[in-house]
């Protein structure tokens, strides 16, 4: 019968030592390793110290930690403190048939550690190594038992869809397909993902990086005294807790998909703002829900706002006395016009503030006419404020001044960027673009952190030379 160990207790029992059936593999590899046999793996005999060969004898009354006697020492009667030598016991042996009738379970474990050992296909080799059985003997028993056995196949097919369905209840938001960006060493992104390496799916630096120092002088000999080997223990106690905490951290990174944070944060941004609030508040309680149970809980919220606001709109029509959705409509309307007009009033009185002042008003008028003509306006407008403005950069010497061109520089020269670090935020501003098909100027804001009024002119420069669209 092929089952787990068992044993039959009586004044004299037997322990069938067999492998699992669902532990039976289907690759030559697995197979070889899921039993590794090694007479010294047993403990000693507890009468004569020496190493255990079966047949041996385990006691069935003494224990934990198991009462073993090699077959000389229980024929003569040996009794240590509790154990007495009319106790039950119990005969440990693999001398027997398990799946096949001219192979012990003794021959089945040294044939897979063989295989192990010399490779799968090198039939002869493990042969001189069994001793017991021929090249054709082995290479038969394992191909009709190890490989082509339908038991072990369907084990394996049953683990695989409960692995399966397994995962599909701990979904992660985000798809495995998905692949992290792969920024160059030191870059600003690299920086944000805190020196996430890709290909090894780890990071350059561990959290609680230096950890490990405070075990490296370390070392447990038997002179230590016992205050000073609690110290040593407690030690290693806490470098273990420190070191789960290590692994927490990681996985919640690798449950809600926070190496690739940017691309999270773009879609947060299709939440109102109250909605985005709120998601930055709970951020902190997601490694207490779980990703799919912390996404569930925005989408909620999310929802109950939207309902709402439509609410709220609906108790506005109603306070206007509007009756229907074709009046509504008309409404939205007429009140988007007023708006419209509003800011026109707004935008004048901007001009009038500027007419106080001669000089600012010139400037300001030389302005608004270069924006009309599709011209970079140079020559920002002066305020009243006393404040001179900073001259322009000269980029004479910098590293990556030859890879602009001569509206790059001007733009460089204008805004104080040095060429580097403007080459680097248009790579990223043109990748994003790419990929999301349109950039927004809150998203070219959240890529790069910079000045804001900077963002904006590398913003309208990159629009206006064709290098990025609109969203």
């Amino acid at each position: 019968m092929i089952m787990s160990p068992t044993s039959f207790v009586f004044p004299s029992s037997l322990r069938l030592v067999v492998p699992d059936a669902s532990l039976g593999p289907l690759s030559p590899k697995s197979a070889a390793t899921s039993i590794r046999y090694d007479p010294c793996d047993k403990p000693p005999c507890r009468g004569c110290s020496s190493y255990l060969m079966e047949p041996y004898i385990k006691c069935a009354d003494c224990g934990p930690p198991p009462f073993l006697l090699c077959l000389q020492c229980f024929a003569r009667g040996f009794e240590y403190k509790k154990h007495q030598s009319d106790h039950s016991y119990e005969i440990m042996t693999s001398d027997f048939p398990v799946l096949d009738p001219g192979w012990t379970a003794k021959e089945e474990m040294a044939l897979l550690e063989a295989v192990m050992d010399c490779g799968f296909g090198n039939w002869q080799d493990v042969a001189n190594q069994m001793r017991t059985k021929s090249k054709e003997d082995c290479e038969k028993h394992y191909m009709k038992h190890f490989i082509n056995n339908p038991l072990f196949a369907s084990t394996l097919l049953n683990l695989k869809h409960a692995e399966e369905a397994k995962n599909a209840e701990t979904a992660i938001p985000f798809y495995p397909s998905d692949d992290p960006p792969r920024p160059t060493f030191d870059s600003l992104l690299s920086r944000d993902m805190a020196g996430y390496m890709p290909a090894r799916a780890d990071f350059i630096e561990e959290f609680d990086n230096y950890a490990e120092w405070d075990l490296r002088d370390i070392d447990f000999v038997e002179d230590d005294s016992d205050i000073l080997h609690a110290l040593k223990i407690a030690v290693v106690d806490i470098y273990l807790s420190r070191l789960k905490e290590r692994q927490r951290r990681k996985r919640i990174i690798k449950d809600h998909g926070l190496i690739n944070l940017r691309k999270f944060q773009i879609l947060e941004r299709r939440y109102p703002r109250e909605v985005q609030d709120l998601y930055e508040a709970m951020r902190r309680f997601a490694r207490i829900l779980g990703p799919v149970q912390h996404d569930r809980f925005i989408e909620s919220y999310a929802l109950e706002f939207e309902l709402r606001r439509e609410i709220k709109r609906l108790q506005e029509y109603r306070v206007a006395g509007i009756r229907t959705f074709c009046s509504a409509r008309m409404y939205d309307r007429l009140k988007t016009s007023r708006e419209e007009e509003r800011l026109k009033h707004t935008m004048l009185a901007e001009v009038l503030q500027y007419i106080q002042d001669s000089s600012a008003c010139h400037q300001w008028l030389n302005r608004q006419a270069a924006i009309d003509s599709g011209l970079n306006p140079a020559m920002p407008v002066a305020s009243n404020s006393g404040r001179r403005n900073a001259p322009p950069l000269n980029l004479s010497g910098l590293p990556g001044t030859e890879k602009l061109n001569e509206k790059e520089k001007e733009l460089c020269q204008v805004v104080r960027l040095v060429p580097g670090a403007y080459l680097e935020y248009k790579s990223a501003l043109v990748n994003e673009c790419s990929k999301q098909g349109g950039l927004r100027l809150a998203q070219a804001r959240a890529l790069i952190k910079i000045d804001v009024n900077k963002t904006r002119k590398i913003y309208d420069f990159l629009i206006r030379e064709g290098y990025i669209s609109k969203a």
